[in-house]
C-alpha cells in the first residue's frame, strides 16, 4: 500500500540538528528536480525578498519565511513525519505509533511537495515555505514542472498495490496515477452527516477533513491492514468503524471514489 499525502504549512523548527543531505532523500529519480527548485527557491530568497514575499504569497508578517529560505542549505533538517506539525500529522501522530506501525508508516507514507516533489516520512529535511501552488520565475508553476518528473518516477514507486490519495488538489495535480495504476488507486472525500428537520444532510468539511484522514492512516498501519484494491479499503476501514461508500470508477483508468461519513467532527 502506497498513502500519497500532501505536506502542511506548519512546521517544527529546524533545531541543531544535521543539515540536509541531498543525495540521502528517497526517490533518487527526483534529485535534479530537487536541486534545481532548492537552487533557485534559495536564490531567489537571498536576492530579493520583497519579490520571494510576493512568489511565496506571504504577508509584510511572514518575511521570518523568506528568512528561513534562504538557509536551506545550513538549516538543521528532521524526519519528514516530525517536521510537519498541521492538523492531519496531529491526528496521525506517527510518535506515538508502535514500532511495527512505525515501520509501515516509513515503508508505506509517501508525502508531496512543491519543494521536494516527494519524500518519505524518514527523510530528513529543513522547514521552508514553498506551496506547489507557487510559480518560480525561472521553473514556472511547480505543479506543472513536477508532472513529466512524477510520471516517470511514481509508477515504480506505486509498485502493486493499492494506491490511497488523500492528496490536496495542489498537490494532486503534480501527479495523477493512469491507466493500471490508477485503477488500484483510491481518493476520499471526508463527509459530515447530520440531521436536519428529521432529514439527513450531508456537507464536505475543510479542517475536520485533515484530522479524519490523519486518524484513517492511522487506523490502517496500527492495525497491519493491508488492503490489495480499493474495494478491499472499503472493506478494511469498515471493519475499523468507519462508514464508508465506495463508487467504482465511472470509466476506465481512473480512481476509486471513497466518501468516508462522520456523524461528528473532531
Amino acid at each position: 500500500m502506497l498513502v500519497l499525502l500532501p505536506p502542511s504549512e506548519g512546521k517544527a523548527p529546524a533545531g541543531r540538528a544535521a543539515p540536509l543531505k541531498p543525495e540521502g532523500l528517497s526517490l533518487p529519480g527526483l534529485a535534479a528536480a530537487r536541486t534545481a527548485v532548492l537552487d533557485e527557491l534559495v536564490e531567489l530568497c537571498l536576492t530579493d525578498e520583497d519579490a520571494a514575499r510576493a512568489v511565496l504569497g506571504l504577508s509584510e508578517g511572514q518575511r521570518a519565511e523568506v528568512t528561513k529560505n534562504t538557509a536551506l542549505r545550513t538549516a538543521g533538517a528532521r524526519p519528514a513525519g516530525e517536521l510537519y506539525t498541521g492538523v492531519l500529522y496531529d491526528a496521525l501522530d506517527l510518535a506515538s505509533l508502535d514500532p511495527a506501525a512505525k515501520r509501515r508508516a516509513t515503508r508505506s507514507l509517501l508525502v508531496f511537495s512543491g519543494l521536494w516533489g516527494a519524500v518519505r516520512v524518514n527523510d530528513r529535511i529543513p522547514p521552508y515555505r514553498c506551496s506547489m501552488g507557487v510559480r518560480l520565475p525561472g521553473l514556472g508553476a511547480l505543479g506543472a514542472y513536477w508532472r513529466p518528473v512524477m510520471a516517470e518516477v511514481l509508477p515504480e514507486v506505486a509498485g502493486r498495490g493499492l494506491v490511497l490519495d488523500l492528496r490536496s488538489s495542489a498537490y494532486a495535480a503534480a501527479w495523477k496515477p493512469k491507466g493500471e495504476v490508477a485503477t488500484r488507486t483510491a481518493t476520499v472525500r471526508v463527509l459530515h452527516a447530520q440531521l436536519v428537520d428529521g432529514v439527513e444532510k450531508r456537507s464536505v468539511v475543510s479542517h475536520f477533513n485533515k484530522a479524519t484522514k490523519g486518524r484513517i492512516v492511522r487506523s490502517l498501519l496500527s492495525a497491519g491492514a493491508e488492503p490489495k484494491g480499493p474495494a478491499e479499503l472499503a472493506d478494511a476501514l469498515r471493519d475499523l468503524g468507519y462508514t464508508v461508500e465506495a463508487q467504482p470508477p465511472a470509466r476506465a483508468g481512473t480512481p476509486w471514489s471513497l466518501d468516508v461519513v462522520v456523524t461528528e467532527i473532531h
